[in-house]
């Protein structure tokens, strides 16, 4: 029995199956839905074909940052189990929560001066997020300790690769990451963005594919030049999308035609009501373990 706890906000766009199977802990973020506010609880509250299709049919969705004391009230029956705490965070690159975590172990350090309260910004999101919450139970199950893994992410979190591209352009467009002109021409034009996570967890775009074939390609051959061992690469491989399940099953059946080495099937997540609120339905999302990111 480990003798800390693994934790990680909802944002991991890990099943609830996968994170119980793998015991690692879970701090719900929250969003609305027109206005009415509901946990990000891994689509238990407003499954996700729901949500997108509620987004698709012109409802408001907005994020709120959690706060210290939400932090506090998760962390605190953990502590006065005596267990030890290592949570990784959404990336501070998209949120204040690396922030609020750390407000809130200033806060119990002093409590409950007995423990260890490790903060971790893992520079990442959804289910890349995910892929390192998964390699660090590894670690924790192998009997390393919490500095070890600790230690570990830090050292390894930009070895986490980030791919994503959208067929959908419309929540781009109304939530300012792309002008409503270059909008107008990209959908016309049937353009897909690819974007990927840069070295500060910031979504930075690439390139622009025309085509939901190409754009396909493209992230695919991403993964080629950038995957740990390139065609030999041996890892696990995660995809999450916004409610198209079939351009990521394309996605993931030519990852595993590329990678005849890969540990496992590909494993197929739904991005979760926080990052979709941002990214709406059309978003196809690529995680495997590489080189590191530099910029």
């Amino acid at each position: 029995m480990s003798d800390f706890i693994l934790s990680c906000c909802s944002t991991a766009d890990l099943s609830r199956e996968h994170f119980e199977r793998r015991d690692i802990r879970d701090m719900c973020l929250h969003y609305s839905l027109d206005g009415k506010a509901y946990p990000d609880d891994l689509g238990e509250s407003v499954p996700f074909d729901q949500f997108y299709q509620a987004m698709t049919n012109g409802a408001e969705t907005q994020t709120s940052q959690v706060n210290a004391e939400e932090y506090i009230a998760y962390f605190t029956p953990f502590l006065e189990q005596g267990k030890d705490v290592l949570h990784l965070t959404l990336s501070s690159g998209i949120s204040g929560s690396y922030n609020s975590a750390n407000v809130a172990r200033e806060e119990l350090a002093e409590k409950y001066p007995d423990r260890k309260i490790y903060i971790v910004d893992s520079l990442g999101a959804s289910s890349g997020y995910g892929l390192l919450m998964d390699r660090l139970a590894d670690l924790r199950d192998e009997g390393k300790s919490i500095d070890a893994v600790r230690d570990w992410a830090l050292e390894n979190r930009l070895r986490a690769q980030h791919w994503f591209f959208s067929t959908d352009l419309t929540f781009y467009i109304k939530g300012g990451r792309v002008s409503k002109v270059s909008g107008w021409f990209g959908t016309v034009l049937n353009i897909c963005p690819l974007l990927n996570v840069n070295n500060e967890g910031k979504l930075i775009p690439r390139s622009k594919l025309r085509g939901k074939k190409a754009v396909i390609r493209e992230i695919v051959s991403r993964m080629e030049q950038f995957a740990e061992n390139r065609a030999e690469y041996s890892g696990k491989c995660f995809i999450s999308h916004s409610a198209c399940y079939e351009d990521a099953l394309a996605v993931a059946d030519l990852v595993e035609e590329k990678f005849p080495r890969l540990n496992g099937r590909v494993l197929i997540n739904s991005i979760g009501t926080t990052i979709g609120s941002h990214t709406g339905p059309g978003t196809v999302a690529l995680f495997f373990w590489g080189d590191e990111r530099t910029e």
